[in-house]
């Protein structure tokens, strides 16, 4: 069913025994003009006519944006934002924890087909940081981390959502230009580390194993099921 979440529902929602929540703070979002995400989240609260089962909502490693450790993180380390996005992701967590009883799922740097911004980058040439700390995961194992959480018996409270591979940005999209047989995009200066490492082992307890437990594997299918279509 449709709805707009950011106003009130005219007639409660149906009840459900499991329910995902996957909002989208504005991008532009700042304190002079606040996002509505946190009215999203107290209206579909307010509409539901019982409390589901489980509720899994996903958040975001944005919560970790001011950090600079070279440690990798776990689901132990406190958040620290700097940006009014990365406010409102944390905000957003408390308040799906106290209205909604929510589990917590924080993916980083989501890919896989249909998402393809570094492909994009690579083949349009445009600079990038290579010595930031970067985390990502398919969007396969994403989707059975979240699946996972709403199905077993007494699932972590809060889950990174990473693979196995946290890896400095240059060298992501330097092995996607060799795959394309392309020169890697220039470097922006002055290459300070920066970013974080984000430790996966919960995930990886969690599910067992992980479908592309690296980036290699992921962004090599991808390419060749590209290059398949274009014959």
């Amino acid at each position: 069913m449709a709805a707009d979440l950011s106003i009130s529902l005219p007639a409660p929602l149906p009840e459900v025994d499991e329910l995902v929540v996957t909002l989208t703070p504005s991008s532009s979002a700042s304190a002079d003009h606040p996002d509505d995400y946190l009215v999203k989240i107290r209206n579909l609260a307010a509409a539901l006519p019982v409390l589901p089962r489980r509720v899994v909502f996903v958040s975001s490693t944005r919560v970790f944006e001011g950090r600079t450790d070279e440690r990798p993180l776990t689901e132990e380390d406190a958040p620290a934002t700097v940006t009014e996005r990365g406010r409102v992701v944390l905000a957003g967590e408390l308040l799906a924890r106290e209205l909604l009883d929510s589990y917590i799922v924080r993916p980083a740097g989501i890919y896989g087909p249909g998402r393809e911004m570094l492909l994009r980058t690579v083949v349009g040439g445009t600079p990038v940081d290579y010595a930031r700390r970067t985390n990502r995961i398919h969007q396969i194992d994403l989707a059975r981390a979240i699946d996972t959480m709403l199905q077993v018996h007494e699932p972590p409270r809060l889950v990174h959502a990473v693979d196995q591979a946290p890896t400095p940005l240059g060298d992501v999209v330097t092995y996607i230009a060799h795959l394309l047989g392309r020169q890697p995009p220039p470097r922006t200066e002055p290459g300070i580390p920066s970013g974080t490492v984000l430790d996966g082992a919960r995930l990886l307890e969690l599910l067992g194993n992980l479908q592309y437990p690296t980036f290699k594997a992921g962004y090599a299918e991808m390419i060749e099921a590209q290059q398949r279509q274009l014959g």
